[in-house]
């Protein structure tokens, strides 16, 4: 049983990557499992109870990308003494990991496109799109710039995430994805030697 929840967990996600959430009809996604909209509903209330525990997953997994790669979970308010202990060289190796993860992971890279489609649509999906993709992250770089010392910490931190966030983009419209991701890496290092000097 929890298999087949998972299962139309996944699927759903990718319909809602592939064709947006305000798109995909539980009878959709139903369809594509081969089950009925009554046995999904034996597994989840409704559609959006289906996309609320896509969101709960990638709150876990950023947490867990967090923890893995030993650097704060939570903003620099809340935790202000674990922003200390991150170094430069912790800093890009878990810029490289969240790139990595952003692009192959199937169900982050699955979640960023359907929040790249549906931020349009929808102000909670524009607010969700903010916080996982674009201000979140830029503020958690300048906050953990701003404790490593580094001039002009909201600026480089700007300039940082623009080339990671410009990147996602370049990876996902390339034929070569190995290409891709090392020119990010190329980038992402001569930004970090250019912020050290």
């Amino acid at each position: 049983m929890g298999n087949r929840k998972e299962e139309i967990l996944i699927v759903a996600l990718h319909l809602f990557a592939r064709d947006g959430y305000e798109a995909v009809s539980v009878s959709q996604i139903a369809g594509e499992l081969d089950m009925t909209k009554g046995a999904l509903y034996r597994h989840y209330k409704s559609k959006r109870d289906i996309f609320d525990c896509i969101v709960q997953r990638m709150e876990q997994q950023d947490s867990e990308q967090a923890r893995q790669n030993e650097v704060p979970e939570e903003s620099i308010e809340n935790v202000p003494e674990e922003y200390q202990n991150v170094s430069v060289e912790d800093f890009v190796g878990y810029s490289k990991s969240m790139f990595e993860y952003w692009t192959e992971d199937d169900f982050a890279s699955s979640f960023r496109k359907m929040l790249t489609l549906e931020q349009f649509r929808n102000e909670e999906m524009q607010n969700l799109y903010q916080q996982y993709l674009v201000s979140g992250p830029a503020e958690y770089v300048k906050d953990l710039f701003k404790n490593m010392e580094i001039k002009n910490p909201e600026e480089e931190a700007v300039k940082f995430y623009a080339n990671m966030f410009f990147y996602y983009s370049v990876y996902d419209g390339a034929t070569d994805k190995t290409k891709a991701k090392c020119q990010f890496e190329y980038m992402l290092d001569k930004i970090v030697e250019e912020m050290k000097q």
